[in-house]
């Protein structure tokens, strides 16, 4: 068993993501510091990238802020490094395949498991396509996580049956974001996914409330809240740390 599919051991689990260097890294590492002691069962790292097209204003303003400060995935990598020190709760990246092709697939795996990252998220990666970064993320003991969306209809058990590390269910149609409600039938894509899955399923995408997040607990083994917290951060820059820990001690209560 994966060190991320560990991280569902112990009942649902809370993923919150946030993205490295906004408002800046020091910042960054006091608020990883803080989701891992509030309870957070895996932690999702962004690495900025000008394009991220999966992502909703929040995100992408965040990932503005994070390049005009100068953050590079070199830096993010000795970031980890630090954070390994201390944290032990397993950590994926979130980042597009642009900046994996840049740095080089081979490479950049290699890299995440010298620093101790667990597994990466590319969003942008269709799964048909996906073998080129599966390829060295193997090779190198990383699990690249797979998603399945409301459009992926019939082919969610073909994605779920190879799903490594935990399979994302993307909750809703578009881009990234809060919603004060989700639409689609994320139960029934939940359901097909988790049957075909030998990984836990986890979802995200819109998830903002604790009410929304116990709702979501149900029909998964874990819920991810990105841009949610990405505001907080937005609205108070360097002071976020105890607000993001009261955000995150507050859903991780409610889906217990």
């Amino acid at each position: 068993m994966s060190n991320i599919q560990n991280a569902f051991a112990k009942g649902k689990a809370f993923i919150p993501f946030l993205t490295c260097g906004d408002p800046d890294l020091e910042t960054t590492a006091a608020l990883v510091r803080a989701m891992a002691k509030e309870g957070a069962a895996l932690i999702e790292l962004g690495i900025p990238f000008s394009d991220p097209t999966v992502e909703g204003p929040v995100i992408q303003a965040a990932n503005l802020r994070a390049l005009s400060g100068g953050v590079t995935t070199d830096k993010i990598f000795d970031l980890v490094r630090d954070l390994r020190r201390d944290v032990t709760v397993p950590m994926v990246f979130m980042t597009y395949a642009n900046v994996v092709y840049s740095y080089g697939p081979e490479r950049f795996a290699n890299a995440c498991a010298e620093i101790g990252m667990d597994g990466v998220i590319l969003p942008d990666v269709p799964f048909e396509e996906k073998e080129e970064f599966a390829v060295p993320c193997r090779a190198a003991g990383i699990d690249l996580v797979s998603l399945v969306a409301p459009t992926s209809a019939n082919r969610i058990a073909d994605i779920a049956s190879q799903a490594e590390g935990f399979l994302y269910v993307v909750s809703s149609l578009g881009v990234t974001g809060v919603r004060s409600e989700i639409k689609t039938d994320v139960k029934e894509i939940a359901a097909l996914a988790k049957a075909a899955a030998n990984v836990p399923c986890a979802i995200g995408f819109g998830i903002s409330t604790p009410e929304q997040a116990r709702t979501m607990a149900e029909c998964a083994d874990g819920v991810i809240v990105g841009s949610a917290i990405v505001k907080i951060i937005a609205q108070y820059g360097r002071d976020a740390v105890p607000y993001v820990a009261d955000y995150v001690r507050s859903l991780k209560d409610a889906i217990r």
